[in-house]
């Protein structure tokens, strides 16, 4: 049981580290609201899915999600024993 809470919570840093690094490598969102800034039927709006941006920040969700469930596994090991 102690190998298995080693190997989680290997993973839990390897999981933060790598949060940090996507979150630092986006860019800032300077434009304010979105919804006022202009027409999102243009190319770039249709495009929107396909940037750099948009793939890091949907890396960003996978990771953070496996982090959430990576600490609730953590937890649950270490209330039990």
């Amino acid at each position: 049981m102690d190998i298995l809470k080693y190997i989680l919570m290997g993973m839990q840093i390897l999981a933060a580290v790598a949060l940090i690094l996507i979150i630092t490598l986006q860019s800032g969102k300077e434009n304010g609201l979105g919804a006022l800034a202009g027409n999102s039927d243009s190319y770039m709006g249709k495009n929107k899915g396909n940037t750099k941006d948009a793939k890091l920040a949907r890396i960003t969700k996978w990771i953070a999600a496996a982090f959430v469930l990576l600490t609730l596994f953590v937890s649950l090991l270490y209330t039990a024993a």
